[in-house]
């Protein structure tokens, strides 16, 4: 498997009542599909993973495969802060049909980065699925470095890693060890571009939850190296990028794919957006809309 170009890291629409929103779930997923999306993450952190349960997960994975069967990759979110339980989550997930693992550092335990290679081989050795590496230290409180990235990307069955750290310096250094089967991938929106120009291969995103059409779109430019075309239509969402910031991920985006009728609210402890912010996304909603509208009629 070689993941590239514009991947989405779904957000888990529910009800009013704080059900999953299945009818919202397949309105997502072929809205994804539709836009070009080039690969799907099913209960990533995006996804609020931690406030599913079991048979929750499954059923959300189990339609994604459903939707996305010989289109696009499926990605299932599956990190644990213990090994054993991420290589049993890992099990679980491939009987799903998942084609790969998103598996994040252990959280909170703060592993060594000796206990970083012990913990990725084992996983890569006996989950049952290619993993894709995921380092996002801001939330995990551990930081894999890229030397025990180089050592990682050795093994057969790990396929890449997301990287969201946003300084230049730590994907200059993950670069040289993008090859065929191993792939470089920004986790990091409002610095996708740049590290696509640098020659990373894409990027697993949040904001393209709600502009697929335009992350595509700047993707293929920004792989192409047509960096003026990237840059422009990163310029423009440059706001978007700032306001998906503004409170925890993925109150923000959350708040947009309500206006859009897809989803209402999130779980506890996370709440909806703060009042504070209310028109601010009213406003930046309209322009996403048209956005993504001229995107479908310059496509068409």
């Amino acid at each position: 498997m070689q993941l590239l170009g514009s991947i989405t890291a779904l957000a888990t629409p529910f009800t009013a009542a704080g059900d999953i929103d299945f009818p919202a779930w397949d309105r997502l997923l072929h809205a994804q599909l539709e836009a070009g999306t080039q690969a799907v993450v099913v209960a990533g952190s995006t996804g609020e993973a931690a406030a599913l349960f079991d048979e929750e997960y499954d059923q959300l994975l189990r339609r994604a495969v459903e939707v996305c069967r010989d289109k696009v990759p499926v990605l299932a979110g599956t990190g644990q802060s213990n090994t054993a339980k991420t290589i049993r989550f890992n099990k679980r997930v491939a009987a799903l049909g998942a084609e790969a693992a998103l598996v994040v550092t252990p959280a909170y335990v703060r592993p060594t980065q000796n206990g970083l290679l012990a913990h990725f081989r084992a996983v890569a050795d006996d989950g049952g699925l290619p993993v894709l590496l995921y380092n996002v230290p801001g939330r995990t409180g551990c930081d894999m470095l890229p030397e025990t990235v180089a050592q990682l990307a050795e093994h057969d069955n790990i396929i890449g890693i997301k990287e969201a750290r946003a300084d230049a310096e730590r994907m200059q250094a993950l670069l040289p060890l993008k090859r065929k089967g191993f792939a470089v991938l920004s986790g990091d929106d409002p610095t996708a571009v740049r590290s696509m120009l640098a020659g990373a291969d894409g990027v697993v995103s949040v904001a393209s939850n709600v502009v697929p059409r335009s992350f595509r779109k700047l993707a293929d430019w920004a792989r192409a190296g047509q960096a003026a075309q990237a840059q422009s239509l990163n310029d423009q969402l440059a706001e978007l990028y700032h306001f998906l910031g503004v409170e925890s991920n993925p109150i923000p985006v959350k708040a947009l794919l309500t206006l859009a009728g897809v989803g209402h609210g999130l779980r506890l402890p996370l709440q909806p957006l703060s009042s504070t912010y209310a028109e601010q996304a009213q406003r930046l909603f309209a322009f996403i809309q048209q956005l993504e509208d001229s995107g479908r009629t310059t496509a068409a």
